[in-house]
């Protein structure tokens, strides 16, 4: 795991309530690239509900992370692609559940027309740090 700083709130910058402004590290970059809500056979999992979506896009970031040697403490940046905004907050939700709120990441969030298929409500991408 690499040491990382979070700033959530530089000089003259609004406070973020759900992210940090700046996360920094020193190591290795890891990129994980954007995940849907499939389980490991492929198959779309939770069609129509954003919730159950959000768990499975975490989980299968957590999986990905692990695959790399890293877990959500090492995630500097998550981006969130939505169909709908209105989704954010069962995203949170599924994001509480493996970062605490005093290691929150930075993140940005994106409202799309659509996604790879019509099913999917959400994507999230992350880059994490490790120690070198």
């Amino acid at each position: 795991m690499s040491e990382l700083t979070r700033i959530p709130a530089p000089d003259g910058v609004f406070p973020a309530a759900q992210y940090s402004h700046v996360v920094m590290g020193t190591g290795r970059l890891v990129a994980v690239a954007g995940q849907v809500a499939v389980d490991e056979d492929g198959k779309p999992f939770g069609e129509g509900d954003p919730e159950a979506q959000a768990r499975q896009v975490f989980e299968n970031l957590r999986r990905c992370l692990a695959a790399a040697g890293a877990s959500f403490d090492d995630v500097v940046k998550l981006t969130y692609f939505v169909t709908d905004m209105a989704h954010m907050p069962a995203i949170r939700a599924a994001r509480a559940e493996h970062i605490p709120d005093d290691r929150l990441p930075a993140a940005s969030a994106v409202q799309v027309a659509a996604l790879v298929r019509p099913e999917f409500l959400l994507e999230v991408e992350a880059l994490a740090v490790l120690a070198e």
